[in-house]
This record gives structure tokens, C-alpha cells and sequence, in this order.
């Protein structure tokens, strides 16, 4: 029998062919289970809150454009959701067209805006007069070509393209940065959090109590008076009024970490809202460094020494 709590159906950024895709094959066990293409993020991770599929792939960061904001906006507006596991794909890029299309013919390009963000030093030296048309996903730019749907004569797509659909390309390796990597999150619904593995990360959201000097400062301090280090930390505007952010940030370490689980209890008090968005592996299984005067056993040690005092305890040596 299948392991329960696994997900047995996927939905992912369509179509096939996708980083996204590719990500997904990643995952121990879900080649073979039922996968849903999808045309945006906000539509993965409905079919996760509605019981379509059990999880969802979706791109959160590229290390050259940062965090994806979409991405970003909706795990803010969603509760219930956890990221169960992460996964790295080295990304580069092509130009495709129509058979027939010269390189010089080319006025207007079909691409996703993440993709055409990693391409625009190479757009602008080579087509600098050219126009911009955004697509869903990376894979459909180019099928918009052959389908006549869009003004474009060119598009920006994954390396492997032609194998899969009938276009030339016009240029290869087009991504300003060849060492370019997008990391993408597996989601899934109210997941139980996994055990730590030493090698981990957790994800959050904080919404600061109000807007005066040093608060964020203070919320910093969270971390830092614990020995948590942020490996990501962007603001994204709330959007009720102008001026009021919120911080989606990940850091190293696992909830079950006591470190941690004491920094979080400390944002808890000090923030209005904080989301959970989980604690997992990471994909580069790093292990996290941890000082030694932030070990679990000096929290342990603490809390010790504090019951004793409360306690009357005579005094150890």
C-alpha cells in the first residue's frame, strides 16, 4: 500500500517540458503518479486547497532575480499550506521561432518575465530594439509561436524545446548568468512537519506590530540574539495601505531546533502575524553551523538553570 503521508498526485507549471517539470521529477516516488499541468502558481496551489492533487510544485527564488514574487504573494494569502521539501534546477535559456525565422527578423519576444529577466543583458546587446509579450510558463511561449496566437517571432523557452516541439532556434544560451539556479518548494496542505535532518530550513512570513522606528531592527533581533541566520529575508507590500510590508523570510535550522523553535516564539510575541510555511530539508544538504553557545543543550541547560532557581534549588558548582 501506498505510504500515506506522501502525496499521490502532483500539479505543476505547465506544460510538459517546464522547469517546473523538471523539478518535479526530482521528487523520491512521483514519476508515475497522476501530475496536473497547470497555467499559473495561483491555480497549483488551488488544486492543493481543494484536494485535486496533494501537492504542488512552484518556483519561490532564482539566484539571480531573487525571490518570485507571485509565488511569494500567494503563500501569504493562503493558510494552511507547508512546504514539504525543495529542489534546485540549473536554468539557461534558448531562442526559438517558426521554421523559416532569421534572427534579424526578430521585433517582439514571447517569454515568461522570470525567464526574460535572466535574458535582458543578452536581449538588449543583440535586440535592442525589440518588443516584450509575457507568457504563463516558459513552454508555452514557445508553443504560442505555433499556435499563431501571439504578435511575437520569437521566444524564449527551455534549452530542450525542439525535441518536443517544431521550432529552430535562433540563439542557445541566452541566460545572462550560466550558473543560474531556480530553487522551487513542494506544498502541500496542513502536512505534518518532518523530523530534522541537520541540513534543514524553515520558511516564514512576518508582518511587522506597527510602523515605527527600529521595529524592524526589533524583529531582527529575534534572530539574532538566538544565532539564527536568514538565508533569504524580501519584503512584499500587504496592500491595504501604502507603505505597510511584509517579510518573507527563510532561515537556517529546523522548528524542532530549540534555537529555532525559541526565536519563533519570540517573533510570536512580538509580532500580530507570523505563518509557518514549514520547516524541511534543504536541497543542497548543507549542514547548518551552529555555535556552540546556541546549541540545544544551552537551552536546555537554561531552562534548567531557571526551574532550579524558581525551585529554591541549593546552588551547583
Amino acid at each position: 500500500m501506498p505510504n500515506s503521508s506522501q502525496p499521490q498526485s502532483f500539479s505543476y507549471l505547465g506544460p510538459a517540458g517546464t522547469f517546473t517539470e523538471a523539478a518535479l521529477h526530482q521528487v523520491p516516488g512521483a514519476v508515475g503518479k497522476p501530475w496536473r499541468a497547470v497555467n499559473n502558481i495561483g491555480e497549483a496551489l488551488d488544486d492543493v486547497v481543494n484536494r485535486r492533487s496533494d501537492a504542488a510544485m512552484i518556483a519561490i527564488e532564482n539566484s539571480v532575480e531573487g525571490g518570485v514574487s507571485a509565488t511569494q504573494d500567494a503563500l501569504a494569502s493562503i493558510t494552511g499550506l507547508r512546504i514539504i521539501g525543495e529542489y534546485l534546477v540549473p536554468v539557461n535559456f534558448v531562442l526559438v521561432g517558426v521554421p523559416g525565422t532569421k534572427l534579424d527578423e526578430v521585433s517582439v519576444i514571447n517569454a515568461h518575465p522570470v525567464a526574460y529577466a535572466q535574458c535582458r543583458h543578452w536581449l538588449e546587446a543583440n535586440l535592442p530594439a525589440h518588443g516584450f509579450l509575457p507568457a504563463t510558463s516558459n513552454v508555452s511561449a514557445a508553443q504560442d509561436l505555433l499556435s499563431l496566437t501571439t504578435n511575437a517571432q520569437a521566444a524564449i523557452a527551455p534549452p530542450a524545446i525542439t525535441a518536443h516541439h517544431d521550432l529552430v532556434l535562433l540563439a542557445e544560451e541566452i541566460g545572462d548568468n550560466p550558473n543560474a539556479v531556480t530553487r522551487f518548494v513542494l506544498v502541500s496542505k496542513n502536512a505534518p512537519v518532518s523530523e530534522p535532518t541537520g541540513a534543514d530550513k524553515t520558511s516564514i512570513i512576518v508582518e511587522l506590530p506597527e510602523d515605527a522606528p527600529g521595529t524592524l531592527l526589533e524583529m531582527l533581533e529575534q534572530f539574532a540574539t538566538r544565532g539564527v541566520n536568514l538565508s533569504l529575508i524580501q519584503s512584499r507590500p500587504i496592500g491595504d495601505v501604502l507603505g505597510r510590508y511584509r517579510f518573507v523570510i527563510d532561515l537556517d535550522g529546523h522548528v524542532r531546533d530549540e534555537r529555532v523553535a525559541d526565536a519563533l516564539l519570540g517573533l510570536k510575541r512580538f509580532s500580530p502575524k507570523v505563518m509557518f510555511l514549514g520547516s524541511y530539508a534543504r536541497a543542497d544538504h548543507v549542514s547548518t553551523e551552529v555555535s556552540s553557545r546556541y546549541g540545544n543543550a544551552k537551552f536546555v541547560e537554561a531552562r534548567d538553570w531557571l526551574r532550579d532557581l524558581v525551585s529554591g534549588a541549593p546552588d551547583q558548582e
